[in-house]
């Protein structure tokens, strides 16, 4: 069994939005969180069916369809969404990621689904790029947001590292909730000997959740993204400082060198106290 924690994804082309007959849900430009507007929704519940990720409820008390508020009043003070802030495992984050609003419709339109996921990534932009930081300024983005930005570990796991993976891109919403796919069963089935080895490193294919299932979910079925991102966390899991000094010896010398080649790992540390097998959130801020 696999937990998946469905959230609103706050996206980026978001259908609640052209759904609503009354203009009472919109995307806040300052932070792109999805709100609906109270006073003027009318309880049509066109934006429930609307939402390919069916989180929006309607209120029969109020009459008032409600949803997620990404917990808008503690983003402006600066602190934590409540989920992120008391999940017991710290599985989630938050964090900055700056996106050209331009490139939204095409990101959308493009015609092959399994291009949506990189089409996506497109659409995000460098914060650590001198032109991206000169026209953010311009458009008035505070220097504390840029500096966010260049922080942000969504970026990190999403952009850099390819971690992270947005939930059904053939919805073409742009999500911005991702998640990071399962490595639990892999190290378990590893260390009691019931998977395979691919070299240095387990064959991440032959998994008790099938690659294609996750790809299904997170990737428009395209494979490859899935299987990197899998072999990559399983390299971190291997060379990451363990106390016990008998799979230290195991996996280190020589292998490592070819490991690091399977997974991909270019500029990923392969050690350090990360977790990185957890779902997270991704707020962000529009350039």
């Amino acid at each position: 069994m696999m937990y998946l924690p469905r959230l609103c994804e706050h996206c980026l082309n978001p259908a609640c939005v052209a759904t609503c007959p009354s203009g009472a849900i919109y995307k806040r430009e300052e932070d792109g969180i999805v709100l609906i507007d109270q006073d003027k929704c009318r309880g049509w519940r066109m934006c429930i069916t609307g939402c390919p990720y069916k989180k929006i409820y309607f209120n029969w008390k109020s009459g008032k369809s409600e949803k997620c508020i990404f917990c808008y009043p503690r983003i402006e003070a600066g602190q934590p969404t409540v989920c992120s802030e008391t999940c017991v495992g710290r599985i989630r984050y938050l964090g900055v990621l700056l996106y050209d609003a331009d490139a939204i419709e095409t990101a959308a339109s493009t015609e092959n689904e399994k291009d949506l996921y990189q089409r996506q990534l497109d659409v995000f932009l460098d914060p650590h790029d001198p032109k991206v930081i000169e026209q953010a300024q311009k458009d008035g983005i505070p220097l504390s947001v840029i500096d966010a930005a260049q922080k942000s570990p969504v970026y990190k796991m999403a952009m850099d590292w390819k971690l992270a993976l947005p939930l059904h891109p053939e919805y073409r919403t742009l999500p911005m909730v991702w998640y990071v796919p399962p490595l639990s069963p892999i190290q378990s089935a590893a260390d009691a000997g019931e998977l395979g080895s691919n070299g240095i490193l387990p064959d991440v294919e032959s998994l008790r959740i099938p690659v294609q299932y996750l790809a299904n979910l997170l990737t428009a079925g395209d494979t490859e993204p899935v299987l990197l991102a899998l072999k990559r966390m399983l390299a971190m899991r291997h060379f990451k400082p363990y106390g016990n000094r008998r799979r230290r010896h195991r996996y280190a010398g020589a292998g490592r060198g070819r490991a690091d080649r399977s997974a991909g790992a270019g500029d990923v540390p392969l050690s350090g106290d990360c977790e990185l097998r957890r779902p997270f959130r991704g707020a962000e801020q529009p350039s």
